[in-house]
């Protein structure tokens, strides 16, 4: 059975914030620095938001994530973390 876009829509949204969330957990930013951070790693990683959104969800759940996303992430978060303003 397949979602109606409104469902897709919505469930994509709600991925998107569990990834904000782990972002936000472990870089201890604040919600729209996390935001910045997941779309700065789509950007330097050329892969879709949501994807990317997909990949840190997943790594919450078994400490897998491609080595060239947590890079960038990682540079991400030295670049918005705390005291980086």
């Amino acid at each position: 059975m397949r979602k109606h876009p409104s469902q897709r829509g919505r469930h994509r949204a709600r991925l998107v914030d569990q990834a904000i969330g782990v972002v936000v957990a472990l870089g201890q930013l604040a919600p729209d620095q996390g935001w910045n951070v997941l779309r700065s790693v789509s950007q330097n990683t050329n892969i879709k938001l949501r994807r990317v959104a997909e990949l840190i969800v997943e790594w919450a759940r078994t400490d897998q994530l491609p080595v060239d996303v947590r890079s960038r992430l990682d540079q991400a978060l030295r670049i918005g973390g705390p005291g980086s303003s």
